[in-house]
């Protein structure tokens, strides 16, 4: 080989290490960029929660309680939807409540139905569920509650039934209609927990 031919490969060779550094160091910078720039995962803004401040029901429906001033009463719009069925909607947190109501009128049949149900629906939610806190309690007024709180990433965070046992069967169910994980949610599911527990114990029905 010549001395110039040498000198050709010698200059070829080092052309082929700069193309090849300047290919990694390139490589490196979109990485580095994709890594940078990658969409955050959107967090839950702070919650600024009013003082619990309620209202009565229309006098339309065969039950009365008190909910909440800052939410607002709507039409259930379920598949399921009946009569008597309603939501409690809070628009600033996207939290539903969701009121099913049903007459026994003095069936025991229909009232072990009715509890079968709601026991399934709470049920469903033990495949995502840590725990399922179920309590039976009793109103100031007398009236007993079978009261279930579920942790963990699950859609209904609080259930309850109430009845007379001979004529009213009343459920309510939390939802929250958004993505964001329930440890972001815990200030907003606690403050709906206690506007559920004043419409526990202020409950009374108009068929008696």
């Amino acid at each position: 080989m010549t001395s110039t031919e040498l000198k050709a490969d010698k200059r070829a060779i080092g052309k082929g290490f700069i193309l090849c550094q300047l290919s990694l160091v390139t490589c490196f910078f979109l990485a580095s960029c994709a890594h940078d720039y990658q969409p955050k995962p959107k967090g839950y803004n702070r919650l600024v929660l009013p003082e619990a401040a309620y209202q009565h029901l229309p006098d339309t429906l065969p039950y009365q309680f008190e909910y909440s001033k800052y939410a607002t009463l709507l039409k259930d719009t379920s598949s399921i939807r009946e009569r008597y069925f309603v939501e409690i909607y809070y628009p600033e947190i996207k939290a539903n409540i969701h009121i099913t109501y049903k007459r026994i009128d003095n069936s025991d049949q229909l009232l072990k139905e009715f509890l079968n149900d709601a026991y399934v629906l709470t049920s469903k939610h033990q495949v995502k569920a840590n725990a399922i806190d179920e309590t039976i309690t009793k109103t100031a007024n007398g009236k007993t509650v079978i009261i279930a709180e579920i942790e963990g990433e699950v859609p209904s965070q609080y259930q309850f039934t109430i009845t007379d046992s001979s004529k009213n069967f009343l459920r309510g169910a939390l939802y929250f209609n958004t993505a964001v994980a329930n440890d972001s949610l815990k200030p907003a599911i606690d403050y709906v927990k206690k506007d559920m527990k004043q419409l526990i114990n202020t409950l009374e029905w108009k068929n008696k």
